[in-house]
């Protein structure tokens, strides 16, 4: 695919609020509240067509969802094996089918990463970025799962636009159908990450459930174990995942194992400090029985210090880790609080200092920055977050990885 020109940056969204929750309905947003498929499970489609007076089977759920999410048809007609006329008629004149409209697409050649800028129903901007994976033909998505965020960690430019509102389950899986819709014949989404605008586990209950609709049979179809759920660490919503025995993979954005460095760069680790996080953490791993993954930002001078090593090490000694690593993207200038990655040298020293933890080490490259098509760019763009020509910082898409042991 050729590259497209510069995004279009005229795209505007209501003011956002940095309060610690924002939760929004249908009604509120000013918007069609009936549910809609693209947010349920053949038993919550049964309950919301009882709902309203009308008998479904849960098989004749499963074909409904089958046709309208796994395989991404319009309608009910022409199915090989129809449902009854009288859940065919709830379903079309009940139940919303509506997609998200695309505003935006960059793609960057030099990768193959492509940016989706995608219209919510209420005006706001969220992205999804489509990231191409080795196997030729397969793709993972990278989501959002708020409209800005309230965490306000200082490496993201996604945190400094505070957080307008969650989105809806449907909201979530709609993203990967937007994506899924720019595919080619014989290609297919096999991967979703949660690391696109947002914090997840703030917005835990969407999350999970649009998480359950990719995976189901009759939804995205997308292995349990191929989706990953980032959080910076809210503990109790890490121990409710860990209590809950989700098959997702949750990735802990640690960026710092001391204390007063975490705090500074992340808000939310004066609420909830390191040990309180590592026993948390601790109940994941006795859940999944499987390494967890910690995530490190590296910022040159400021993470990738021995200190670190020997604070992880003395953090969680007793839990398989797997250690993930990649550079911040700033587009700050340093005078303006910008953060820079490390140089290689100190990259690479910094590398050789984890190998004596034992745990795999895996090196994450940014995406698509070449044409903005990396996680967070465009929408801070079209909000005025970074000027033509600049990335936000931590707008960086998971790509292909090196691991070392």
């Amino acid at each position: 695919m050729s590259s497209l020109p510069v995004l279009n940056t005229a795209v505007t969204q209501a003011a956002p609020s940095t309060a610690a929750s924002s939760t929004s309905t249908p009604s509120s947003l000013g918007e069609d509240a009936r549910p809609h498929v693209f947010g349920l499970r053949a038993p919550g489609l049964v309950a919301a067509l009882a709902a309203v007076g009308v008998a479904c089977s849960e098989a004749e759920a499963r074909r409904v969802l089958g046709r309208l999410v796994s395989e991404g048809r319009a309608d009910l007609h022409g199915m090989k094996k129809p449902v009854r006329a009288t859940v065919r008629d709830a379903v079309h004149t009940l139940l919303r089918r509506d997609r998200l409209a695309v505003v935006d697409r960059a793609v960057d050649d030099s990768d193959g990463f492509e940016k989706l800028l995608l219209r919510l129903p209420d005006g706001a901007v969220v992205e999804a970025v489509k990231i191409p994976l080795e196997k030729p033909g397969c793709f993972t998505v990278c989501l959002s799962s708020q409209v800005g965020c309230a965490m306000g960690c200082v490496f993201c430019a996604t945190g400094r636009l505070g957080l307008t509102r969650h989105l809806r389950a449907w909201e979530i899986v709609a993203q990967v159908i937007a994506v899924r819709d720019t595919l080619l014949p014989g290609e297919r989404v096999t991967g979703a990450v949660f690391m696109g605008q947002g914090e997840p586990l703030h917005n835990y209950d969407a999350v999970v459930d649009a998480a359950q609709v990719l995976a189901d049979p009759c939804g995205g179809r997308i292995d349990a174990r191929n989706i990953s759920i980032s959080t910076v660490g809210l503990v109790p919503q890490v121990r409710r995942f860990a209590a809950e025995g989700h098959k997702f993979r949750l990735v802990v954005s640690l960026h710092s194992a001391v204390e007063t460095r975490r705090r500074s760069l992340l808000p939310v680790a004066k609420t909830w400090s390191l040990p309180e996080l590592a026993d948390a953490l601790r109940a994941l791993h006795q859940s999944t029985r499987d390494r967890v993954t910690v995530a490190f930002c590296l910022m040159s001078g400021i993470n990738t210090g021995d200190d670190e090593v020997s604070a992880l090490r003395a953090l969680l000694p007793d839990v398989p880790l797997r250690i993930n690593l990649i550079d911040v993207n700033d587009a700050r200038a340093v005078e303006d609080g910008g953060l820079r990655p490390p140089e290689d040298v100190e990259r690479a020293r910094f590398l050789d200092a984890l190998q004596v933890l034992g745990q795999p080490v895996v090196r994450r490259y940014s995406g698509g920055k070449n044409k903005h098509a990396a996680c967070g760019m465009l929408a801070a763009r079209a909000l005025g977050a970074a000027t033509p020509g600049e990335a936000p910082a931590g707008a960086a898409g998971p790509a292909a990885v090196t691991v070392t042991t």
